[in-house]
């Protein structure tokens, strides 16, 4: 199998763990004790499998939903009543967003469980394994789980509590984004002599040296943003730490695709880290856990071009504002999109549908409505609001359905019974280093190693397209290539708001509000934690 232990540890782990909700300063509470679990390093590395395992829980739903359709890349409007979910993607969309908004709930309650798991199990195998190299690695991993929760929570809401004691039940006030930044650069930098220099199956899924550098490099790249101070030839330095590793590569064109198969693991040259998935692993108590891009990225129409055991929900798509970025007909990349008329896998059989008259188009009037009608499905690209603009409703027959270029890079598994996929999700991928080494240079950061911002980003086209090089690059030649390069992998918000088009216009979306870069602290937080102040604006 292509999973590494860390989900079958948890599998075998979840006899003992029951953990709570937790929102940070709310106790995890589980079976596992000193005197009883874990007694020698092998067991260490099991008891290490319940935060990667929270870790995974919101992973590609909620928060993706965060970082995706706040921004021009997604949409997920209703269709004919199905899919409006009490406004929560409508607020993502005109970011009209309140602490009261679901996904925003559940990413804090999320990433405070991870945190929380994290804390436990650090307190509990400190406490029980002897010391030694294998002890100082394993707690380094973990304190890289609650640094990328961090991380992730700093990004989202900016000001955040910090919390690294289990047991600890006091309220926490939560602190300038500068000073989380400051406390994720410590733990990381700490915790790097200890991580594993290995990559591949040995650490496939848990944290090594280069997570840390990749992270690291994030965070300095985007260090103007969220602490006022530019840290560009910092970027440079956690970028060259990972490339002179040689460890990792660019995937050619012919394999570009392939990285995000159902069949995806550590043999993908290009992950640094990445989030296994697999349908048999168990969730952590109280997350998802799930991979569900083929439920809302497959149109309904292509349930049999992908041979799917269920039928998609297919509610999302892309905007044609991103979509725009995609004009190289020669760029492998073109082909994680399903646009225009569609083909069987053959290429050259129709991809039909039966309906009626009014089945394909709601607003048909003649007396035939109910009379048998086959379509070729064509996926246009332009989102229209024709049932409804206030209930963001596209309508609910063939055309309303078909509205939306659809994303498939996380390929389709036509294994899955229950929807849940096996493609691991990738966090960090080596194009993502050359990428940010180009762009910190381009913003003033030293160049290194004789390579220059065009030089890194043609390194990076030469693996993706046969359209000749670039001569000169931009920093919005940089924003389209990291368009092209991460779609669907949860960066987009972070890179808009680097870019400063964050506030732009894109669908139906108007507002302006910088303040909308972080997201509000949630109602639920301040229930359970009552230091917590609210960010500007909400």
């Amino acid at each position: 199998m292509k999973k590494n232990r860390i989900c079958g540890a948890f599998l075998t782990l979840s006899l003992f763990v029951m953990v709570a909700c937790h929102d940070i300063d709310v106790p995890v509470t589980t079976q596992l004790t000193p005197d009883i679990f874990p007694q020698n390093s092998a067991q260490f590395i099991q008891a290490s499998g319940p935060p990667y395992a929270a870790l995974r829980g919101a992973f590609s739903l909620d928060y993706w939903f965060m970082q995706s359709l706040s921004t021009d890349e997604a949409i997920l409007p209703a269709r004919g009543g199905n899919w409006f979910d009490n406004q929560n993607y409508r607020m993502l969309h005109y970011h009209s967003w309140t602490k009261d908004h679901g996904w925003t709930n559940s990413c804090w309650t999320w990433l405070s469980t991870v945190i929380g798991t994290t804390n436990q199990a650090l307190s509990i195998l400190d406490q029980t394994v002897p010391a030694g190299a294998s002890k100082q690695t394993n707690l380094a991993e973990l304190k890289m789980v609650r640094a990328l929760s961090y991380f992730m929570m700093m990004d989202l809401y900016g000001r955040v509590p910090i919390d690294t004691a289990y047991g600890d039940f006091s309220p926490h006030p939560n602190l300038p984004r500068k000073q989380i930044f400051e406390f994720i650069e410590t733990e990381v930098k700490r915790a790097l002599p200890y991580l594993s220099k290995a990559s591949g199956q040995t650490t496939y899924g848990r944290a090594n040296k280069y997570t840390a550098f990749s992270l690291l490099a994030k965070m300095y790249l985007n260090a103007e943003y969220y602490t006022g101070t530019p840290r560009y030839t910092d970027c440079i330095v956690a970028c060259d730490s990972v490339i002179s590793s040689g460890l990792y590569a660019l995937e050619p064109k012919e394999t570009y695709l392939q990285m995000f198969y159902p069949n995806n693991g550590p043999q993908m040259k290009e992950f640094i880290f990445a989030i296994p998935y697999d349908p048999s692993a168990g969730p952590m108590p109280g997350t998802n856990g799930m991979m569900y891009h083929a439920r809302y990225d497959v149109p309904r129409s292509a349930t049999k071009k992908f041979n799917l055991p269920f039928t998609p929900s297919a509610p999302e798509s892309t905007l044609p504002e991103f979509y725009a970025s995609f004009n190289d007909p020669n760029d492998v990349r073109n082909k994680q999109w399903l646009t225009g008329l569609q083909f069987m896998n053959d290429g050259v059989t129709p991809l039909t549908v039966t309906t009626t008259k009014k089945g394909y188009d709601q607003t048909y009037t003649g007396a035939d409505g109910n009379a048998p009608y086959t379509y070729q499905v064509n996926l246009t690209p332009t989102i229209t609001l024709r049932q409804s603009e206030a209930a963001f409703d596209c309508g609910n027959d063939e055309i309303a359905w078909n509205m939306g270029y659809r994303n498939i890079k996380f390929y389709p598994d036509a294994s899955s019974t229950s929807r849940n996929q096996n493609n691991d999700v990738p966090m960090f991928r080596y194009s993502d280093i050359i990428l940010m080494k180009a762009e910190a240079i381009l913003r003033g950061g030293t160049p290194t190693g004789g390579q220059t911002a065009v030089s890194l980003v043609n390194q990076v086209r030469a693996n993706r397209t046969t359209s000749p090089a670039l001569t000169a690059v931009t920093l919005d030649d940089i924003y389209a290539e990291r368009t092209r390069e991460f779609a669907w992998e949860a960066w987009h918000r972070n890179d808009m708001i680097r870019f400063g088009k964050y506030e732009g216009k894109w669908g139906f979306k108007t507002d302006t509000d910088v303040n909308r870069r972080i997201f509000p602290i949630p109602t639920t937080a301040f229930t359970l934690n009552p230091a917590l102040t609210q960010n500007p604006g909400y």
